[in-house]
């Protein structure tokens, strides 16, 4: 057997990590400004977070949810408190599509409505109804398209107006990201996400914020809607708050009531996931990765700013983009990576690249990027 060939690959593998430093099998080390696609939010193998998933392991990994998990009831407290919603209430699954499927699957619940709002550029997983609500085609099995599904235009207040005056009574939720990741590094607008909310509201619709790559404080606050001052009916969480363990999680207002088989899942909010996410959470309170991230950010963004062959810099915090003047930024990335070994990430948009470091790297990490990235361009 052997795997399934399902991804272009670069010729190397990496087998250690330290801080933002991963390391290859030859020895060769390089700069990590991509954190494993927004993953890793508090540095590899910080020693906290070895620390506290190594005690969890040696007691118990793994119970059902037939039991009280005491670890589930602590990361919700501390969820909370990082997040600024402590009487939210939260549910704990393994991975961003996860979650996602079980937010819009919940507004259906909740509303007895079929209708999702999407829009165009967006990027919510490859389950069934997180991947009905991507704006890829190519990735959408027959078997997974619907009619339930209403993508807009991102940004466009009229499109979402004229939509619920005409669709409103039917439409269950709204699921946008705070900042696009895959589409480019697409920061939402502060009117648009005001304007969801209140429609919303109008409507009886629930406001899903998608925050599984803009979220775990990676954008300066901890989740990117924030920005926009509203509340959103269910937030979703995965990649930066396990720091590279499968967590994920919603996180869902109190006027949301559960029902006992509403949602379920085998694996999500074990032990050593809720370790693993304790530990994150523990590092981001203590360090004020969330303050720092939006500081450090401020600055790398600025720097690009001032660099020639770049089109536009967009972002929030430590979720960065760069669209540079030429069609296709695949032989730069490749040039940071082979000849700088610097890794950076892509996305949809071919010219763009994608910075989503750890949100503890330094100014020097920064400066060694920016320093490499002015002699290529």
């Amino acid at each position: 057997m052997k795997p399934f060939d399902v991804y272009p690959l670069y010729d190397l593998e990496i087998v250690r990590g330290q801080g933002s430093y991963v390391w290859d099998d030859q020895g060769q080390k390089y700069l990590d400004m991509y954190g494993g696609h927004a993953v890793i939010s508090i540095g590899h193998t910080h020693p906290h977070y070895v620390e506290r998933v190594t005690k969890q392991l040696n007691k118990i990994g793994f119970y059902s949810n037939s039991v009280r998990i005491a670890p589930q009831r602590e990361l919700a407290e501390k969820l909370g408190r990082l997040s600024g919603k402590p009487d939210y209430q939260l549910f704990m699954c393994n991975s961003g599509a996860e979650a996602n499927e079980n937010a819009m699957k919940l507004a259906s619940f909740v509303t007895g409505r079929k209708k999702i709002v999407a829009f165009k550029g967006s990027f919510h997983g490859r389950t069934s109804l997180a991947v009905a609500a991507t704006d890829n085609p190519a990735i959408v099995a027959p078997v997974n398209r619907t009619d339930n599904v209403i993508f807009l235009p991102h940004g466009d207040e009229k499109a979402l107006e004229e939509t619920f005056a005409q669709q409103g009574n039917e439409i269950a939720g709204v699921i946008i990201e705070g900042i696009q990741g895959v589409g480019g590094i697409v920061v939402a607008p502060e009117s648009f996400l005001k304007k969801i909310r209140s429609l919303c509201d109008a409507c009886g619709a629930l406001y899903i914020a998608d925050a599984v790559q803009c979220g775990c404080g990676r954008s300066g606050k901890y989740y990117s809607h924030d920005w926009a001052g509203v509340n959103a009916d269910i937030y979703t969480m995965a990649k930066g708050i396990g720091n590279g363990f499968p967590v994920a999680a919603l996180s869902i207002a109190p006027h949301i009531a559960p029902k006992y088989g509403m949602l379920g899942t085998t694996f999500g909010g074990n032990h050593l996931a809720c370790a693993a996410a304790l530990a994150v959470a523990e590092v981001m309170l203590q360090d004020g990765l969330i303050e720092q991230a939006g500081q450090t950010g401020d600055y790398l963004m600025s720097e690009l700013k001032k660099l020639p062959g770049i089109r536009e810099v967009r972002g929030r915090g430590l979720m960065i983009g760069i669209e540079l003047d030429t069609e296709d930024s695949a032989p730069l990335r490749k040039k940071l990576l082979f000849d700088h070994k610097i890794f950076v990430g892509s996305s949809s948009k071919k010219n763009v690249i994608r910075l989503l470091p750890a949100l503890n790297i330094t100014k020097a990490h920064c400066d060694a990027f920016l320093d490499a990235f002015k002699q290529l361009l």
